[in-house]
């Protein structure tokens, strides 16, 4: 009888094969293993393998702002114009390019190419390129700039740090600042309050160089940089001292009172009285009186002047005595950029400002009548016909008007490199006005908007061609045109009792003052209209803000 073999297991084979000599997630023996990695994600939101939908390789990722989702199967719509291309060239003026795009919705803005590299390799900090922005745009619209302007200088500071998804908003004292890197992000947003405006164009030519060296590509400037060269800017003293701004404002009444026919005597007349006025506002700003009252307190001064020379039986034209103080005191810079600003759309800006405006008048008004009315009471005989007439000698009224433009240069601290350019406009614009309204018979109104249209022309050249702003060479060059004579015989004849003459005049003052307004903005529209510009040149450029009121 054969005796079988049998083979005996190992000594593994012989181990007991309980729940603690294996794990309870290993696979069982003979099934594959579902995962070769352990580090494999087992979410149960996960999507098996083999379920997903396969996605085309020239398919965009879903996310971007700018792309639209997977599901969305709408027809694509072309204006029977076409789609423009908008191709915003370096080779203009960072203002235009910047006015070009706030023209234009946000989503049909170009992408920012920055001009500036900052030292983040995440890009730039967005809540210190928002507050260099409204800082540098705090300054300009204090200095008197136009809403537009300061807008678009806010963007180009912050589109040149990277910043595309950017809008801007100015009002009369408030500055706001929105950035949205895109759709699916929160929006950051900075404000600034702006709680005192100086006069002080020097100051707004040197924020205007800043913000043309932040938007040029070959000048670098970081962020670190602009703080400080904004800090210097706003340590810097005023080119010009007290005294002689007290003298400008003398300079100007002088020259004021000689356009409207005064002679040697007038003109020193009127000169201590504006500079005695000027002082006199400068010590009510010391003690921290109102605007309102410092207007009503230097308006005094020459009217009282010009009723004690009427009383002292004084053989002058009183009136012209008063008339070129009122020219020192009249704000034709906020009235300017008040109905800029309504022009392009800021009206809430603008009836700010033409608000601001009409109170400096009231106070202007209340100080000459007061002055006028005791001079009445008095016993003085002021008639104003002894200075309708102007100064029969042209080369006297060119002189004149340029000692005008030039004593509001220096009263508005422009740079002395300015000074000479806005002086031969302001002798450009007596000019053309004397040559429209004398000879040419045109009325004062034509005649004074077709002279600001000019100012306003060649304010816009010069500035183009210095990459600065245009108020420096606008806002001092209309002096001569500033309608004070018209305020001046209106408040005469309110003060004798002949309400309906003193309306006529007033209204015509007012009329002439709208007329320098429209004219400069309208000289300036011009230049830009035939100078070549960014953007698209389908049908024309795009409008301020609405087209025929919609």
């Amino acid at each position: 009888m054969g005796r079988e073999l049998v083979a005996e297991p190992d000594a593994e084979d012989r181990k007991p094969q309980s729940d603690e000599a294996r794990s309870a997630f290993a696979p069982p023996s003979g099934v594959a293993a579902a995962f070769e990695d352990e580090s494999h994600t087992t979410s149960e939101f996960a999507i098996p393998e083999g379920l997903a939908p396969p996605e085309p390789p020239s398919a965009e990722r879903e996310g971007s702002a700018f792309n639209a989702p997977r599901t969305y199967r709408a027809p694509a719509f072309t204006p029977p114009t076409g789609i423009p291309v908008v191709r915003l060239t370096k080779e203009v003026p960072w203002q235009d390019r910047m006015r070009t795009m706030l023209r234009m919705p946000v989503s049909d803005r170009p992408v920012a190419e920055p001009a500036q590299r900052t030292e983040e390799d995440d890009g730039p900090a967005v809540p210190r390129v928002l507050d260099l922005t409204l800082r540098i745009g705090e300054l300009l619209l204090a200095g008197g700039e136009g809403a537009e302007d300061v807008e678009a200088a806010m963007l180009a500071v912050c589109r040149s740090y990277g910043l595309d998804r950017c809008e801007p908003n100015v009002t009369f004292t408030l500055l706001s600042m929105s950035y949205q890197p895109s759709l699916v992000d929160d929006p950051i947003t900075a404000s600034r309050t702006v709680r005192r405006r100086a006069t002080d164009y020097t100051r707004l030519a040197a924020v205007y160089r800043l913000v043309d060296d932040i938007s040029d590509d070959e000048t670098e400037v970081s962020l670190e940089e602009a703080y400080r060269r904004l800090a210097e800017i706003r340590r810097n003293r005023h080119p010009y001292p007290g005294w002689v701004l007290t003298g400008a404002a003398g300079l100007l009444a002088g020259a004021a009172s000689v356009l409207v026919g005064g002679d040697a005597i007038v003109f020193v007349a009127a000169a201590l009285g504006a500079m005695l006025g000027d002082r006199l506002a400068w010590l009510c700003a010391g003690r921290g009186l109102p605007e309102f009252y410092q207007f009503t307190v230097a308006a005094m001064p020459p009217a009282a002047i010009g009723i004690a020379l009427t009383l002292a039986n004084v053989d002058v034209a009183s009136s012209a005595v008063v008339t070129g103080g009122l020219f020192a005191l009249l704000p034709g810079r906020a009235l300017v950029a008040g109905v800029q600003d309504g022009l392009t759309g800021f009206y809430i800006t603008a009836a700010a400002r033409l608000l601001e405006v009409m109170y400096f008048y009231v106070g202007i008004v209340t100080g000459v009548l007061l002055a006028l009315y005791f001079g009445v009471k008095l016993g003085a005989e002021l008639d104003p016909d002894i200075a309708v007439s102007s100064s029969q000698q042209p080369v006297v009224a060119i002189v004149a008007s340029m000692l005008l433009a030039l004593a509001f240069a220096v009263l508005l601290q422009q740079e002395r490199s300015t000074v000479l350019m806005v002086t031969l406009n302001g002798g450009v614009a007596w000019s053309v006005y004397g040559a429209m309204h004398y000879p040419g018979g045109l009325s004062p109104v034509a005649s004074t908007a077709v002279a600001a249209g000019v100012v306003g022309l060649f304010g816009q050249l010069l500035s183009r061609f210095r990459f600065a702003s245009a108020l420096p060479y606008t806002t001092a060059a209309i002096g001569p045109l500033l309608p004070g004579s018209a305020t001046y015989f209106g408040l005469l004849s309110i003060a004798q009792n002949d309400v309906d003459a003193g309306l006529v005049n007033l209204s015509k003052a007012a009329a002439l003052a709208m007329a320098i307004a429209i004219g400069v903005n309208l000289g300036s529209e011009i230049s830009r209209l035939f100078m070549r510009l960014p953007g698209v040149s389908t049908e024309g450029r795009r409008a301020a803000k609405r087209t025929r009121g919609f």
